[in-house]
């Protein structure tokens, strides 16, 4: 007979650990019943520093801080946080004029048609001046007047179109910390000197500086890059990504607002050697250099990313952090389970690492063991997040791969030298004749095929070759019914954005800090002097 599970031992902390602590917290043992109570406890070296990755989100993270039993109000106040409406990519691609291309990645999905996609539509008839992404979200509309998602007093986790946020992640990591302490998680300051296995080959115990032997039932190696317990005590086979994508550094540095504005988005903007970030937080800006170091040292990296962010960088050094791309081949071995880092990482092109550490999380709950740790179980939760990863590999490769940039070696070996998977290569020459559809996916838990399309027409390949002869030719389209989508859905967002609140004003007001006969004020729109907030350049984090 097998025993259930009374103990989690993660190890680790930062975002990885204590969003792990606060799910499974909140999920599994507050809902567990007394005779089946399950003890939390994390252990966190004093000594050793967090990479702090996951500066900006994907739209789940509402839902994920409401599992958690963390309000809004908080996480704007203790997180500096910001709305974040999409991805726009700057100098990605190139016209056919060789002039710079600009897209969106937004959070809303394109509905079909009269039964076809709307992406054919805007192929065969365009509309005018605007890009495709005006036609099914109003993401373009709130940020080009710098708005949030959603009107003053419209309540907690409110959604009139798809968001995200951005976030301050030392300062995400402090929240669920001390929410996990408060709700009953144990705290432990100690260094991990020896990892214990049984005869089984199952880890029995840590050894802690201080602590001594700490016995283990389920344990969560939460260790970063390192990979402590999952690569080096139990072998687990890390597989490299490096032949798909060439990135393996970044460089972050935060600097501070040099105007009041606050823009609503990430932005991603390519340079020579890879792609900067930019997070506008509340009370400051996340911004750094994903690189390969096969094309750029890191004094050459440095230079690039100090230009390109001018004077708002002056006097401040960024933070190198060097990244292991890549998933191991078993993220559960015997009782130990691998969320964050340590189970693999993916250039933050999509701002994905909060995510896969949500999706650990939640499959390890959904395949939850008892001691006996049964084969099926683990087998089905490493095969999730086998597809998982590569699912966000390929998405991420077909930027690369559908790049047209020729003026650094850069981006033609991006192109030109990078392997992508066979998946992708068959979709990659499928969609040279129809458009990504669902069926084509072995796997869109966060990339769907409507995001595809969006990406494909945002970088305009199909103006620049990449569409055969006789394209998506089984649809039969209704100009008429076209123009008439157009002018609904334009009208639409044009009165969705008249409505929105300034972005930098409804974030204060989320804070607690505009009310009253000032919030008045700004909505009859009146000047109201606010002054600015001051940034923390203390920490820099990865995207």
């Amino acid at each position: 007979m097998t025993a259930p599970i009374r103990k989690i031992t993660i190890v680790g902390g930062g975002t990885a650990g204590w969003l792990a602590a606060s799910l499974l917290n909140s999920l599994l043992r507050e809902k567990r019943p007394p005779e089946d109570a399950v003890e939390i406890t994390l252990i966190e070296s004093p000594n050793i520093p967090t990479v702090g990755v996951g500066e900006a989100t994907v739209p789940n993270m509402p839902r994920t801080l409401s599992d958690c039993g963390i309000s809004e109000a908080e996480f704007f106040r203790c997180c500096n946080a910001s709305f974040k409406l999409g991805v726009l990519f700057d100098h990605w691609n190139v016209d056919a004029d060789g002039q710079p291309v600009s897209y969106v990645n937004p959070f809303d999905a394109p509905p079909p048609l009269n039964g076809a996609p709307l992406a054919a539509y805007y192929l065969k008839y365009g509309a005018g001046d605007l890009d495709f992404v005006h036609l099914f979200s109003p993401c373009l509309d709130l940020r080009d007047e710098l708005r949030g998602p959603r009107p003053f007093r419209a309540g907690e986790f409110a959604k009139g179109t798809g968001f995200a946020y951005h976030l301050d992640a030392g300062k995400f990591a402090a929240l669920l910390r001390d929410t996990c302490v408060a709700r009953g998680v144990v705290h432990v300051f100690d260094n991990l000197e020896e990892v214990e296995l049984d005869e089984t080959g199952k880890v029995a115990a840590l050894h802690l500086e201080k602590g001594g032997r700490h016995g283990v039932e389920l344990v969560l190696d939460c260790t970063g890059f390192r990979g402590l317990i999952i690569n080096k005590a139990l072998g687990s086979e890390f597989i490299s990504y490096s032949k798909y994508l060439a990135n393996d550094r970044a460089m972050a540095v935060q600097v501070p607002h040099l105007s009041d504005d606050i823009e609503p988005m990430t932005r991603s903007t390519a340079l020579g050697a890879g792609w900067t970030w930019r997070v506008p937080l509340f009370n400051r800006v996340g911004t750094g250099y994903v690189f390969s170091s096969a094309h750029r040292t890191d004094e050459q990296a440095r230079d690039e990313l100090m230009s390109w962010v001018g004077p708002a960088g002056e006097g401040l050094e960024p933070r190198v952090i060097p990244m292991r791309i890549g998933r191991n081949r078993e993220n559960w071995v015997k009782n130990c389970v691998a969320v964050g880092l340590s189970g693999g990482f993916i250039e933050p092109l999509e701002s994905t690492a909060i995510h896969m550490i949500d999706m650990a999380v939640r499959a390890l709950i959904t395949y939850f063991p008892d001691t006996g740790y049964a084969d099926p179980l683990r087998h089905r939760y490493n095969r999730q997040m086998e597809r998982l990863y590569d699912e966000v590999r390929d998405f991420i490769c077909l930027h690369y791969a559908l790049g047209n940039r020729t003026d650094s070696q850069y981006w033609i070996d991006a192109r030109e030298e990078l392997a992508v998977s066979d998946t992708l290569a068959e979709n990659l020459a499928l969609w040279r004749h129809a458009l990504p559809q669902p069926g084509d996916l072995d796997s869109a838990v966060l990339f769907s095929a409507q995001v595809y399309q969006a990406v494909l027409l945002g970088k305009r390949v199909y103006d620049m070759g990449y569409k055969a002869e006789n394209f998506a030719a089984g649809y039969a389209l209704d100009e008429d019914r076209w123009w008439e989508f157009v002018a609904q859905r334009r009208a639409r967002y044009a009165e969705f954005a008249s409505r929105a609140a300034n972005h930098r004003h409804l974030l204060r007001e989320i804070r607690g800090e505009l009310m009253g006969r000032e919030r008045r004020a700004v909505e009859r729109g009146e000047a109201v002097n606010v002054p600015r907030a001051a940034p923390d350049l203390a920490e820099s984090s990865i995207l």
